[in-house]
């Protein structure tokens, strides 16, 4: 993974423990936050056969902020001068563990581009906090994955069982929708 740069920070910029160099205080990203779109990625992990078609769907289970557990695909933003394919790399080591070894191509492309909005209804996708636009991946992993930092489990479900509506209701947010759309550009839509 290519490092992302290492700004100075200001010299009136209070430290935060815990926030990378780059990102902003957490009262301006509030701000900023409420006013424009922030830039995400999606990451559907997923096991490959020799001939490299999808056998095994990653789906990680969280608790949202109101409580409930949902499952979930691997996502967060993308930081101020960072290539979106170590945003990749960075949101699937943080999801899975440093062991996960993602296959990212040298050109990736999204199978689509999410635009989460705060107001429900507007498109399939709903986040409650921003306005938010994101990439999003299938990403072939080869090593050994573990939940990491806020994910309770990591579950590998055939493409069948993870399209089913069984699952479907434990994702929330338009998370369901995408993990169809990812599946049906694939090749594995049931």
């Amino acid at each position: 993974m290519t490092d992302t740069a290492e700004f100075p920070r200001e010299p009136d910029e209070p430290d935060e423990p815990g926030r990378p160099s780059g990102w902003l205080p957490s009262s301006d990203f509030a701000r900023v936050r409420s006013m424009l779109p922030i830039l995400y990625v999606d990451a559907l992990p997923v096991r490959v056969d020799d001939s490299g078609d999808v056998i095994a769907v990653g789906l990680l289970l969280r608790v949202t902020g109101d409580g409930m557990m949902s499952r979930d695909l691997v996502s967060g933003r993308v930081m101020f001068h960072e290539r979106v394919r170590d945003a990749l790399v960075r949101h699937i080591e943080k999801d899975l563990g440093p062991m996960a070894l993602p296959q990212i191509p040298s050109s990736p492309q999204p199978f689509t581009v999410a635009e989460y909005l705060p107001t429900p209804g507007v498109t399939p996708y709903h986040d409650p906090r921003q306005h938010a636009v994101s990439l999003a991946y299938v990403v072939p992993v080869a090593g050994d994955c573990r939940p990491q930092q806020d994910a309770l489990d990591l579950a590998w479900l055939t493409p069948e069982d993870a399209c089913s509506d069984t699952v479907q209701v434990e994702m929330s947010g338009g998370r369901g929708l995408l993990l169809r759309q990812a599946m049906a550009w694939v090749g594995r839509m049931p």
